[in-house]
């Protein structure tokens, strides 16, 4: 019953050096855009070296890193699909 949709299923990509810089530089772009556009990045919980991420807090860190992984799926699995990675 699954058989049919399981073979129309992209191939995944496995890990490679190359996914991992795509990943990397996709966080710091989010952490570049949230530290700009953020009203109140350093309101909350303090990171132990706040200066190594320009005094943001522990929750604008995570959610501009949430952002980058979702920015980072999404240009692994396009450039993936055009033959880059």
């Amino acid at each position: 019953m699954f058989a049919p949709l399981l073979a129309i299923a992209p191939a995944t990509l496995s890990w490679s050096p190359k996914v991992a810089l795509v990943m990397i530089v996709c966080n710091v772009i989010a952490i570049a855009i949230g530290k700009a556009t953020i009203k109140h990045p350093n309101v909350g919980a303090q990171l132990p070296n706040a200066a190594m991420f320009g005094g943001m807090s522990h929750a604008a860190l995570l959610g501009t890193t949430s952002f980058g992984h979702i920015l980072g799926m999404g240009a692994i699995l396009g450039l993936a699909s055009r033959g880059v990675l």
